[in-house]
C-alpha cells in the first residue's frame, strides 16, 4: 500500500489502484497513523487528534469502531493493535508514506547540491516536489505544527531546486518562479540572494540591483538590520562588474539562519574563529542586540548555563564585524581562576602583552615601567582611539573584577564597545541587560535535526516527530542539552532518548571533547552554576528542592 497525506488523504495499492475511503473521521485516523508509520500511536493521542480535543462520550468505543472501518477499507493486516492494547500502528515503512518519502528525497537533493552536483539535485528535488498535491495533512482537524513543518521543508526544497537550476545555467527560466517565491517569503534572505544571483546570471544587473535595494529596505523597516555578507558581496560586484569578471566557482554558502555566509567574505581584524556548525534560531535576538549596541556601549547577555550566550555573542560579533574597523575581539574568561588576572586575559586576547625595550632613554624607560605596573592602563593605551567590539565571555565567576576592568576601559576608550556574557549583570553604569531565553519550539527542533544529522547521517526529525518534539520540550529548549541529546542519537532512537530523560544527568554526557569541561555534560553545566552560589543561596535551593513541581 502507498499512503498520501500531502493533500487530501489517499491510499493506493502497489499497482496504483486507488482504495476508496469513507468520511472525514476515517481519513483523519489514517492521516494520524500515516504520520507515524510503523510506530504505535496511543489511544489517547488518536482520540485527541481525530476529534480535535472534542471526543465523543465513549471515545474508546468510537475509536475502536473507526479502526474497524479502516481495516475493512485497507485490509485487516494494515492496522495492527499494539501488544499491550494501548494503541494502534499502521503496518507500513516510512517510505510508503509520501510525506516521509518527500523528506528523504529533499535531504538527498540538498546534499547533492552541497556536493556540487546540481544535475542530480534537480532530478531528486523534482521527484520530491512532485509528491505534493495540496496542503500537508489536509484531513487532520488540527494539523497545525506538523503541517507548518512540512510546508517549511517544501519551501526549502523549492529554493534548493531553483539554486540547482541557476547552477546549471538555466537562470532565465527560474525568474518567474523566484519572483513568486519571494512574494511568499519577504524576509527569506537566502532566497533573495539566489534571486539576485539569478538576475545577474540572466544578464539583468539593473533588476538585480533593484531587487537588492527592495530587500535591504524591507529588512531595515521590519527588523532594523542589514543584509548578510553574501548579499552585500553580490551588491558590490553588481556596482563594480570588473570585480566579478573572473570570480571562480560560486562560494558555497554556510547556513547561519540569518543569511548565508560565504568563505570569500573579506577578512576583518580580530580573533573570532570560524564556526564549525550552523547557527540556529534567535534572529530576533540578533536584531535586538545589534540595535542595543548602536545605542549603548555595554550590553550584557544574561542566561542559564547552556542557553547559548557564547554562541549568540559570537554570531552578533561576526555579523557586525564591518562596523568595527579595529576588529571584534573575543576574551574568554572561563579559564581565569584569579580575578586579579582578568586584565591580563584581555591583554592576551588583544595581543597586547607588553615587552619593554631596555635601550630606550631614561624618560621613556620610566614611562614604560610606570605603564607596565598597571595592566588596565596598558589595556587602555592599546585600545586608545580604536573603534572595536570586545566580547567578554563568561564573566560570572569573576564578575566584580570584570565589571571594574570593563568600566575603566569604557571610560578611557571612547571607541570601544563591550558585549559581555554572564549569569548576573555586571552592574556598570549604562549597561543594557538582554536576557537569553530558551529556543522557540521550531528552532529547537531544527537544532536537534541539524546536530542529529551530523551524528547520524540521514537523520530527519520528522520521521519520529512526536519523540523529537518531546525531547526539545522536556529539555526546555536549552541548546546545549539539545546538542547533547543529539549526540546520543548514535546509539539510541529519539523515542528511547525521550523515555530516558527522567535520568537526564546520566544520559546527557559525551559532548564535544574540545569544549570546556563544564560544557561536556549536563551535570557539569549545573555544577558550575551551583559552585558559584554562596552558602545562603545553596541553603535556599536545598529547601526549595523538596517541592516537586514548584510551590507558592
Amino acid at each position: 500500500m502507498r499512503y498520501s497525506v500531502l493533500g487530501t488523504t489517499q491510499v493506493h495499492r502497489d499497482d496504483g489502484t486507488p482504495v476508496p475511503l469513507g468520511g472525514a473521521r476515517l481519513r483523519a485516523l489514517l492521516g494520524v497513523l500515516a504520520l507515524r508509520a510503523g510506530r504505535a500511536v496511543p489511544v489517547g493521542a488518536l482520540v485527541d487528534e481525530v476529534w480535535a480535543g472534542e471526543p465523543p462520550a465513549d471515545a474508546t468505543g468510537a475509536l475502536q469502531a473507526l479502526v474497524g472501518r479502516l481495516r475493512r477499507a485497507i485490509g485487516a493486516d494494515a492496522v495492527v493493535s499494539a501488544a499491550d492494547g494501548g494503541g494502534y500502528r499502521l503496518a507500513a515503512d516510512p517510505d510508503d508514506v509520501d510525506l516521509h518519502r518527500f523528506t528523504r528525497l529533499a535531504g538527498e537533493g540538498a546534499a547533492a547540491l552541497a556536493d556540487g552536483d546540481p544535475a542530480k539535485a534537480q532530478a531528486v528535488l523534482d521527484a520530491a516536489l512532485a509528491l505534493w498535491r495540496g496542503p500537508a495533512l489536509a484531513d487532520l482537524p488540527d494539523a497545525g505544527a506538523e503541517s507548518t513543518r512540512a510546508d517549511t521543508r517544501r519551501r526549502t526544497a523549492v529554493r534548493d531546486r531553483l539554486a540547482a537550476l541557476v547552477a546549471l545555467g538555466r537562470a532565465e527560466e527560474c525568474l518567474p518562479e523566484l519572483a513568486s517565491a519571494r512574494a511568499g517569503a519577504p524576509l527569506d534572505e537566502p532566497l533573495h540572494a539566489l534571486s539576485v544571483r539569478a538576475l545577474r546570471a540572466a544578464g539583468r544587473p539593473a533588476e538585480a540591483l533593484t531587487a537588492y535595494e527592495e530587500f535591504r529596505t524591507r529588512l531595515a523597516d521590519r527588523l532594523g538590520t542589514d543584509p548578510g555578507p553574501e548579499l552585500r558581496r553580490l551588491y558590490e560586484e553588481l556596482l563594480s562588474p570588473e570585480r566579478a569578471r573572473d570570480p571562480g566557482p560560486e562560494p558555497r554558502p554556510v547556513p547561519d539562519r540569518g543569511g548565508s555566509r560565504t568563505a570569500h567574505s573579506p577578512p576583518h581584524p580580530g580573533n573570532l574563529r570560524a564556526r564549525l556548525t550552523s547557527f540556529v534560531g534567535r534572529e530576533d535576538d540578533i536584531g535586538a542586540l545589534r540595535a542595543d549596541l548602536r545605542g549603548a556601549r555595554l550590553v550584557t547577555l544574561l542566561g542559564t548555563g547552556g542557553a547559548g550566550k557564547t554562541r549568540l555573542s559570537q554570531e552578533v560579533g561576526a555579523r557586525t564585524a564591518g562596523e568595527y574597523p579595529d576588529g571584534v575581539w573575543l576574551i574568554e574568561l572561563a579559564p581565569v581562576d584569579d580575578p586579579r588576572n582578568v586584565p591580563e586575559a584581555l591583554l592576551s586576547a588583544l595581543g597586547a602583552r607588553q615587552t619593554v625595550l631596555r635601550g630606550a632613554g631614561a624618560e621613556e624607560l620610566r614611562a614604560a615601567e610606570l605603564s607596565s605596573d598597571d595592566p588596565v592602563l596598558r589595556l587602555i593605551e592599546h585600545c586608545g582611539r580604536g573603534r572595536m567590539l570586545l566580547i567578554v565571555d563568561n564573566c560570572e565567576h569573576v564578575v566584580g573584577a570584570a565589571a571594574s576592568v570593563v568600566e575603566r576601559v569604557l571610560e578611557g576608550c571612547a571607541g570601544v564597545s563591550v558585549l559581555a556574557t554572564s549569569r548576573e549583570p555586571l552592574g556598570v553604569p549604562g549597561e543594557v541587560v538582554r536576557p537569553v531565553g530558551p529556543l522557540a519550539p521550531g528552532a529547537a527542533l531544527r537544532l536537534l535535526g541539524e546536530r542529529g544529522a551530523a551524528a547520524v547521517p540521514g537523520f530527519v526529525p520528522g520521521v519520529d516527530g512526536e519523540a523529537c518534539a518531546e525531547i526539545c520540550r522536556r529539555l526546555d529548549g536549552l541548546p546545549l542539552a539539545i546538542e547533547l541529546a543529539a549526540a546520543r542519537l548514535r546509539m539510541l532512537t529519539p523515542r528511547q532518548i525521550a523515555d530516558r530523560l527522567d535520568d537526564r544527568f546520566r544520559l546527557l554526557t559525551g559532548g564535544a571533547r574540545t569544549v570546556l569541561p563544564r560544557q561536556q555534560t549536563l551535570r557539569a553545566v549545573v555544577d558550575w552554576s551551583w559552585d558559584l552560589l554562596d552558602h545562603a543561596e545553596r541553603t535556599v535551593l536545598r529547601r526549595l528542592s523538596v517541592f516537586a513541581g514548584g510551590c507558592d
